[in-house]
């Protein structure tokens, strides 16, 4: 059996033992990873759910987090620890921590969770875990095991939760991670995580410091998940919008993630998510000390976020994000970026892509390798040096 859910002693016994009963075995998840068709107490969830749930939230998905402002803030104050083991930590905002257990091995390790931002529990289920599990493909790691983050309100349907869950449980059976146990709250706002534990060879760690100037940049999925799942919770969104968001949001990144480390010539990577494209960017071009140089027209976007864009559609973590990154981002001479591409390079993305810095003479075999699997990759850029006039990092869109 799973590990029982823990609540605080503060919570509700009963609580407990409900959320408790859905961490059951991995067995008893195996009789039926995908929705059940049955009646649950009364209820026929898959076509009978009426709950929105992303009118029971503020923010969804990774716009929910704090601006990365705020974030790095904090972090900057805190003491720095010295351990030889710790072989990357969070000076760099990298994608996850790892830590050397012995000379030819370590631990990848990251969490993430956040509020729904698709009103299906079961694919809300299946977004959180893929997102999750992106951290640890983002450093060349192979994921191994997780352990689920649940806050729920007390006087909801339980037969929500088990669909969330158990949507969860199946990508994780994908990916070939063991769920091992987990942590529930009450709270009114409900959210949904895992913290995932990997494992990688010390000698291949993959972080966003080290791209080179001249390298080429690849991205492995569109963009446009916020200013779509915006649009969702605000009555603006086409049906076939949604529906390509949602199959980005719950594609793995472990084929792309296998090729990529399979390169010799990748030289740097990190996964999309909620910075955005110039947040996430902002870090690799910093950590690294170079400029990245964007081709916006280049990038990929997922059917519908431009129109999104005008539509209104705009996320609180995307103004958080531009707030953050925009000092970093000029624009290349001559170039006229119309205002709604330029809002969406910062859109927050929830289980994005992964952008990958590769060695110029390696990159059209990459990108062929990459297509050739059915990864919707394209080159989007360059990596140069630091901006001339100054010496400092930067991105420039053209």
């Amino acid at each position: 059996m799973l590990a029982e859910a823990r609540v605080h002693q503060t919570g509700c016994r009963h609580f407990k033992t409900m959320v408790a009963r859905l961490l059951w075995s991995t067995g008893g998840f195996s009789r039926s990873l995908s929705r059940p068709a049955y009646k649950w107490r009364g209820i026929r969830l898959e076509t009978e759910q009426t709950i929105r749930l992303t009118q029971q939230v503020k923010a969804g998905g990774c716009a929910s987090k704090l601006p990365p402002g705020s974030l790095r803030e904090v972090l900057s104050k805190l003491p720095v620890q010295h351990d030889p083991n710790l072989l990357v930590g969070f000076e760099t905002s990298d994608d996850a921590g790892i830590y050397r257990i012995a000379p030819d091995l370590a631990l990848v390790q990251t969490v993430d969770f956040f509020t729904p931002l698709v009103d299906d529990p079961f694919t809300f289920g299946q977004i959180a875990a893929a997102n999750a599990l992106s951290d640890v493909y983002a450093m060349g790691g192979r994921p191994v095991s997780a352990l689920a983050l649940v806050c729920f309100p007390q006087s909801a349907d339980l037969g929500i939760l088990e669909q969330i869950m158990r949507g969860g449980l199946q990508k994780m059976t994908e990916a070939q991670c063991t769920v091992v146990g987990g942590h529930s709250l009450r709270d009114e706002e409900m959210k949904f995580g895992y913290a995932v534990t990997g494992v990688i060879d010390p000698t291949q760690v993959r972080t966003n410091a080290r791209a080179l100037a001249g390298d080429e940049l690849i991205l492995t999925k569109p963009i446009g998940t916020g200013v779509i799942t915006t649009a969702l919770k605000q009555g603006k969104a086409e049906q076939e919008w949604i529906d390509a968001a949602v199959k980005s949001m719950t594609t793995l990144n472990n084929t792309a993630a296998a090729i990529a480390t399979a390169c010799a010539g990748v030289h740097a990577m990190t996964d999309i998510t909620g910075f955005g494209l110039m947040g996430h960017g902002r870090e690799m071009a910093l950590g690294s000390g170079v400029a990245l140089e964007i081709d916006t027209a280049s990038v990929p976007q997922i059917r519908g976020a431009i129109q999104a864009i005008r539509r209104g559609a705009i996320p609180g973590g995307l103004v958080s994000n531009r707030e953050f990154a925009e000092c970093t981002v000029t624009e290349a001479e001559g170039s006229r970026i119309p205002e709604e591409l330029r809002k969406l390079m910062y859109d927050p993305q929830t289980s994005g892509g992964l952008l990958i810095s590769v060695a110029a003479e390696d990159a059209a075999e990459l990108l062929d390798a990459l297509c050739n699997a059915g990864v919707p990759a394209v080159r989007i850029g360059r990596v140069a040096p630091t901006l001339r006039e100054s010496g400092t990092p930067a991105i420039i869109l053209k």
